[in-house]
């Protein structure tokens, strides 16, 4: 009897002192952004005594990966899983995270997902994201002003961001000159990107801005400057990153949204901590969002990841 007694308290204050485990699935890392989510959430996990699993899927089509993993998180016991979804919407990985749900909390981090089963949802509303580059932009060019033209490159269209953020886009635009003259999308991989910015401006090589994902500007940018004799667009991104936060502090990008992904990481792994406290709520939201330019004096300020920064991944 005393045996069990002392093993029962052992297990107990064993429990009681375990770490929390929380798993996170990404699309992936090629796009810096993530990098930047990925350095919040280990800041914040360190502080509040977490460990975090991260698993990459490869990519937005990669999405009976994403929702092997989430077979994986769940084999290897975690408390909470973290998805940023390669789909807002696919049955089957809504399925799948429905089932996950019934013994593990799944929370949406960033990418919308449409999912009843969720825990939590991290992140904002992507229009809001659209519309900070449209009001820019009819501030800039009011309605009866000389007409300018603007190409859009974003991600796939089974991703949850790019239908709101072109949503929100056309929306800021509507009371301005500028009108776009071509939305295409894909993986946001830096090659794929490419692909879509040269075809874009193999057809239209006089448009006056290139509206873009953070990759497709990134390309753009090399692109661009290895054609000195050709008209060059206005690159605005639609997102912060690395490279993106580079151009816009030597000029060659001219505006960006921010929603602060360092900061959305931190948010999370609060929100998770949250989950597991007696009578916990499931809120939802994300930082505010910000328009950058690179007349800014203070973009040299905005957080993101340090350059050397990778996350280990499982």
């Amino acid at each position: 009897m005393t045996l069990i007694l002392c093993f029962f308290l052992w297990s107990a204050g064993a429990f009681a002192g375990s770490k929390t485990l929380v798993c996170v699935l990404v699309p992936h890392f090629k796009d810096e952004y993530w990098l930047s989510v990925g350095y919040g959430l280990e800041q914040e996990a360190a502080r509040q005594d977490v460990e975090i699993l991260f698993f990459e899927a490869g990519g937005y089509r990669a999405r009976i990966r994403q929702i092997e993993q989430l077979g994986l998180c769940v084999d290897r016991g975690v408390d909470v899983i973290l998805i940023g979804a390669v789909t807002s919407d696919h049955p089957d990985l809504i399925q799948a995270i429905a089932d996950v749900a019934q013994t593990t909390p799944v929370f949406s981090l960033v990418n919308e997902l449409r999912s009843d089963a969720l825990g939590a949802r991290i992140g904002l509303d992507w229009r809001d994201m659209g519309n900070a580059v449209g009001r820019y932009l009819a501030e800039l060019h009011p309605s009866g002003s000389p007409s300018r033209t603007a190409l859009l490159i974003s991600g796939p269209s089974e991703a949850g961001w790019p239908s709101p953020l072109e949503s929100g886009l056309r929306d800021g635009i509507a009371a301005s000159s500028v009108a776009i003259v071509e939305v295409s999308g894909a993986d946001t991989g830096l090659r794929q990107q490419l692909a879509l910015v040269e075809t874009a401006l193999d057809r239209y090589p006089d448009v006056d801005y290139l509206i873009g994902s953070a990759p497709a500007i990134e390309a753009a940018m090399g692109l661009l400057s290895a054609k000195s004799d050709k008209k060059y667009p206005r690159l605005i991104s639609t997102y912060i990153s690395h490279t993106v936060l580079r151009g816009l502090m030597n000029g060659s990008v001219e505006a960006a949204p921010f929603d602060d992904p360092v900061l959305q990481g931190i948010q999370a792994i609060q929100q998770v901590m949250q989950s597991r406290a007696p009578n916990h709520s499931a809120p939802t939201g994300g930082p505010k969002v910000s328009l950058l330019t690179h007349a800014d004096r203070t973009v040299d300020q905005v957080r993101i990841s340090p350059a050397d920064y990778f996350p280990n991944i499982q």
